[in-house]
């Protein structure tokens, strides 16, 4: 069994994205969408997504953007983001444990309900 840590510091954030994230890219359902719009830009995206979570999990401010507009027009529905959440939690629940491991856990849930919604908006308008 591997030994879970604490989310405390931008170290323990860069080992949940790259995990969650390397299970995304080999997942059947998710890696055609976001290798077909990330290609090969994966650092960029992966440094992204370390500051995003920087700031929503170590209240460390390094974080510019919206996080919705780039996924806006991606051909999803919910069972790309049942997986996602799926793949989410067992990364987390593998590796983490701790009230930042709960708070990650509940902002992914809400930024993919939200997400959801917006996206499927958007789709009936179309």
């Amino acid at each position: 069994m591997t030994k879970t840590k604490e989310i405390k510091s931008l170290e323990e954030v860069k080992q949940m994205v790259d995990l969650f994230y390397g299970k995304v890219r080999q997942d059947q359902i998710l890696a055609g969408i976001f290798n077909d719009v990330i290609k090969d830009n994966w650092p960029t995206h992966l440094e992204k997504m370390y500051r995003f979570w920087q700031t929503v999990l170590l209240i460390e401010h390094t974080y510019q953007g919206s996080p919705f507009a780039p996924h806006a027009k991606l051909p999803v529905d919910g069972k790309h983001f049942d997986r996602w959440r799926q793949l989410f939690f067992e990364t987390i629940d593998e590796n983490f444990h701790g009230e930042k491991a709960k708070e990650a856990k509940f902002r992914a849930e809400k930024m993919a309900e939200m997400f959801q919604l917006k996206i499927a908006y958007i789709q009936q308008r179309v």
